[in-house]
């Protein structure tokens, strides 16, 4: 589809990282009509060598892009023009009207959302925005529910809602994407996807790094908010939904409206025994030693009870899922970097082998979302030999994407996202409703911790987090299922 690509904050280390490369490989790709323009907007911190230099050293350091060849880089920067501006001021806009193209336009603010609304009604003073328009938002959308509805009210005073596109890189993940053909694909799963047959299941978004660099951000969010809001109740939420009666995105997100609001709230009466929060202190990582948070060199010497760790017991109540745990688990400075759900199944009823036969180990379905992307299912099968005693082995039946799809690349989250940003699908983006349940079931918990004092508890960097973790499993005589297991 034809349209002009407008990136508000065109100089800024989201656009470098992650649009520019994702821009250039749907290029090369093939997916962007000749006719499209990408408008990198921004105050003209780089002048134009120096800005396309960032451009080009952006897209060699991704993942996802091959070497660049000459003529697929001519051909980008042909489209890649940039502005510079004010974009708080509807003049400015009015100016940069003569570079588009198309009748049609995406507009990204990849900018803080302190200055979503000027912004807004500068494009509408403009008369930039028309019903084909689509606006794109990133996080952070709010510390709160209050605050999200205040940003949100600023943004749809402008914008209608099928016009805004609020983005979860996680959702434009393959594997992420590939969980509803998981499910609703194959007659496998469906049946035993209920309480009755699953034990419990497990969600853990691991990182190594630490949060050098952006302390202050941070620091007024912690993980709580900034991962467990977003992107681990959209996981959540395809785990567990319904099958949508129809492939399209408002029946897609009815259904996650659906389990986010059956999320049995966590008052302050439970909020010390089904969560934990945690702080990474100096210890041992890979790559060698580690400070601890409050050592980080932005820190400042600053005192501070932010979680860098947080892990949850989480219920759905519903007809499906009554009775079965759902343990969230985040945190940074982790031994490993993995994202990963993990279904336990229960036990078979009649246990038919014999103890001699060896520990067995009930079925998993694993779920890889980083690194490695890929599905496993653990099953038991008989060890080969001729012993008196039949020998079991859980034994993982893996298709790793990259052995399944070598001749497949597999694109970024971003370029998946802003190629339905281009085709107005927003099957994989947030409305509203949704943010503001999230945001009303972490609120609880916030206020929670507030009104019960509870305490933050220190991991040394390199490890699992923190004991309590462990122990929030132990209590229901079951444990964290590690990446070290899988190995």
């Amino acid at each position: 589809m034809a349209c002009d690509i407008i990136i508000i904050g065109g100089e800024g280390d989201l656009a470098f990282r992650k649009l520019y490369p994702a821009l250039f490989s749907l290029d090369c790709e093939g997916l962007l009509a000749e006719s499209i323009k990408i408008i990198a907007f921004a105050r003209g911190k780089y002048d134009a060598d120096a800005f396309y230099a960032a451009v080009r050293l952006g897209i060699e350091n991704s993942d996802y892009t091959a070497k660049i060849q000459t003529a697929d880089w001519e051909r980008f920067t042909e489209r890649l023009i940039q502005f510079v501006g004010d974009a708080t001021s509807a003049a400015s806009f009015v100016k940069m009207q003569g570079l588009l193209k198309n009748e049609e336009r995406v507009i990204y603010l990849s900018t803080p959302p302190s200055i979503f609304s000027p912004i807004c009604l500068a494009l509408d003073e403009a008369g930039l925005v028309e019903p084909s328009t689509r606006i794109v938002i990133e996080k952070p959308l709010g510390e709160s529910q209050a605050s999200f509805e205040q940003i949100d009210e600023h943004v749809q005073a402008v914008f209608e809602e099928h016009q805004i596109y609020r983005i979860d890189h996680y959702l434009g993940k393959e594997t992420v994407q590939n969980l509803l053909a998981l499910r609703f694909a194959n007659v496998l799963f469906e049946p035993l996807w209920n309480r009755n047959y699953i034990d419990h299941v497990q969600i853990t978004v691991a990182e190594q790094v630490g949060v050098g660099g952006r302390w202050s951000f941070y620091d007024s969010a912690g993980a709580l908010r900034d991962m467990v809001q977003n992107h681990m109740l959209q996981l959540l939420c395809l785990v567990t939904m319904e099958p949508p009666a129809k492939n399209t995105p408002d029946f897609v997100r009815d259904e996650k409206l659906k389990i986010l609001r059956c999320l049995r709230p966590i008052e302050r009466n439970d909020v010390n025994h089904v969560t934990v929060r945690g702080q990474y202190a100096k210890g041992q990582i890979q790559q060698g030693d580690a400070p601890g948070y409050l050592e980080e060199a932005d820190a400042k010497g600053n005192a501070s009870s932010t979680e860098t760790f947080v892990a949850i017991k989480a219920e759905i109540e519903n007809s499906r899922w009554n009775g079965v745990p759902f343990y969230l688990r985040t945190g940074k400075r982790m031994r490993e970097r993995y994202s990963e759900i993990m279904i336990q199944f229960k036990p078979v009823v009649h246990r038919f082998f014999d103890s001699n036969s060896g520990r067995l180990t009930d079925n998993q379905l694993i779920i890889r979302l980083q690194p490695n992307e890929g599905i496993e299912m653990k099953l038991v099968h008989k060890v080969p030999g001729l012993t008196e005693n039949t020998r079991l082995k859980s034994v993982g039946l893996d298709l790793s994407f990259d052995k399944a799809f070598g001749d497949h690349r597999s694109p970024s989250a971003y370029e998946r996202l802003i190629l339905d940003v281009i085709r107005s699908d927003q099957t994989l983006f947030m409305r509203s409703d949704e943010l503001l349940a999230a945001w009303e079931w972490i609120d609880r918990i916030i206020d929670g911790w507030e009104q019960t004092g509870k305490q933050i508890a220190q991991y040394a960097a390199g490890s699992w987090g923190p004991s309590e973790s462990v122990d929030l499993l132990a209590r229901d005589r079951r444990r964290w299922f590690d990446y070290d297991d899988n190995r």
